[in-house]
């Protein structure tokens, strides 16, 4: 190995020890102080509460960790978004599960809290996934209300969900683990069946608070809707837990005798781990975002056996289209190169950027996939399209369209892994988060934003001494590297895959090494849900 696969290596460890620290510090939802005190109620804490749910020593992928970081910091923050997303096996059944953290704000919903769990949902709706809410919250965060109540993507978003999947079959569990107020009262009730735990759950539209104020009616909180008053007198809900166990134990009994579902019927075989070392992966991924690498080297350490076919290996080489296996799926793999490559033509071709004939191989590919019935991966490392008087005369615009019209039709289901860099257009046409990959996670490594903090510190500093010449004003050297470095700082700090995560751009920060298994249960999920539409590209210029 030489110094700069050690230097690559000693980065990206260092990368994904970062990501431990961050994720572990998440966990602690509230806090210590207020996950003790959750426990001194008898309560089990979100995760606690999902962790005894799924299987033991199976595997699960966490939705949204990061989702909320750095947010609300004038209200104290919502770490996880307030909620705590997870797809695993239960009775070896895959589902999803959503847990409010009370710990966080007494489980209160901020906008993100309602975006996360909207994405649950889509998750949920999309695979045709059992859907378990472990329900523990104060309802909508009053002070956001106007952020959180209104809009079509807002809190009322969440029960129409909750109506729409019940219509297409798709299997909802609720149990009320502590309060449950006003309108999101109406989530546990709209799903197939609510429990509720003895003296910890209760359920009303209005509090004992509210009633008085409303009705002047003096009225305990227990009475008006514990356990007992909807098990045994109004009949809201359908199962009385005794504590925290004794509902997720139920649950597990309900899902364990749920049938079976019909299958999309993607290609599975026995899986092969790689024969090429994956920890090398490290290694290969260079420290600075402008240096090149074979992205091949990284696919031989994804892919079952370090195999693949790549299509049209001869043509459009900045971008590598290929089918190979992860875990036993069959997939087709839509990658950048990021090495500089020459045609035969004999011209140099610039690494990470998409050019014409690599739009026109990446289209065609796209579709012999959906025939196939054969989901997608995308692995971005992206700059963009090639611009210039040549690309243009030879209809790079036409031929990105084409591309991004095949990634917009594709009805087989596609994953996006961010590794690199994530800029502009080739976000899109790489199947960024508005074209509806079932999961799009990012390496420590990804940056994503229009284009690199670099290039766009330099933009907007000419804008910048523009507008401040205009007024008179010296610009000297020094002045100008100041505000370059300040405009750098605050663009770095918006591409960072945290600020993605934060906001729900991407499903997850991932360590390297845990790509195929996110990969694999996204396609075991999706084969929950056949395929109804057809592949059809529409009207393209040719």
């Amino acid at each position: 190995m030489d110094i700069n696969f050690n230097k690559n290596e000693d980065h990206n460890k260092l990368l994904v020890s970062g990501l431990i620290k961050r994720l572990s510090k998440v966990k602690l939802g509230g806090g210590k102080t207020r996950i003790e005190k959750h426990h001194a109620k008898g309560k089990m804490t979100a995760r606690e509460r999902i962790d005894y749910l799924l299987d033991k020593d199976s595997k699960c992928i966490e939705i949204g960790a990061f989702a909320g970081e750095d947010m609300y910091t004038e209200h104290g923050g919502c770490p996880s978004g307030g909620v705590v997303v997870k797809i695993g096996y239960i009775k070896g059944k895959l589902c999803i599960v959503v847990a409010n953290d009370a710990t966080v704000k007494a489980g209160a919903w901020f906008p993100i809290t309602a975006k996360k769990n909207l994405r649950a949902q889509e998750i949920a709706i999309e695979n045709r996934l059992p859907i378990i809410y472990l329900v523990d919250s104060a309802g909508v965060y009053l002070p956001m209300q106007d952020k959180i109540f209104p809009d079509k993507e807002h809190f009322g978003r969440i029960f129409r969900n909750n109506a729409v999947m019940s219509s297409k079959g798709i299997t909802q569990i609720a149990a009320i683990m502590g309060s449950c107020v006003a309108g999101g009262a109406y989530l546990p009730i709209m799903s197939d069946e609510a429990l509720i735990v003895d003296k910890t759950g209760s359920i009303f539209l209005a509090g004992s608070y509210l009633v008085k104020a409303a009705i002047g009616e003096s009225i305990d909180n227990e009475t008006l809707g514990g356990a007992t008053t909807h098990c045994e007198i109004s009949g809201v809900t359908d199962y009385k837990a005794k504590d925290d166990k004794d509902a997720l134990n139920t649950i597990k009994r309900i899902v364990d005798k749920i049938g079976d579902y019909d299958k999309a019927g993607f290609n599975r075989i026995k899986t092969i781990k790689p024969k090429e070392n994956s920890e090398e992966i490290y290694g290969i991924l260079p420290k600075s975002r402008t240096d090149q690498y074979d992205m091949k080297d990284i696919i031989k350490r994804l892919v079952d056996n370090s195999e693949f076919d790549e299509y049209k290996a001869g043509y459009g080489k900045t971008l590598i289209t290929a089918y190979a296996r992860i875990d036993g799926w069959a997939v087709g793999i839509v990658a950048n190169q990021r090495k500089v490559v020459k045609t035969k033509k004999g011209e140099m071709q610039f690494g990470g950027v998409i050019y014409s004939d690599s739009a026109d191989k990446a289209t065609r590919f796209i579709a012999n996939c959906n025939q196939k019935k054969i989901p997608l991966v995308f692995l971005q490392d992206v700059t963009g399209f090639m611009v210039g008087s040549k690309s243009e005369q030879g209809g790079i615009i036409k031929d990105g369209a084409k591309m991004v019209n095949a990634v917009s039709n594709s009805v087989v289901p596609k994953f996006t892994i961010i590794i690199g860099n994530s800029y502009g257009a080739g976000n899109y046409a790489m199947c960024g988060k508005a074209y509806d990959p079932r999961l799009i996670v990012s390496w420590p490594s990804a940056e994503l934003a229009v284009m690199s903090g670099n290039s766009a510190a330099k933009v907007l500093l000419q804008i910048e001494k523009a507008s401040l010449e205009k007024k008179g004003e010296k610009f000297t050297k020094e002045k100008e590297e100041a505000l370059f470095n300040k405009i750098k700082s605050r663009y770095d700090a918006q591409v960072s895959p945290y600020y993605a995560a934060a906001n729900l751009w991407t499903d997850a920060i991932i360590d390297p090494l845990d790509t195929r298994t996110w990969i694999s249960m996204g396609i075991e999920a999706a084969n929950h849900a056949p395929i109804e539409k057809k592949f059809n590209l529409g009207v393209l210029q040719v």
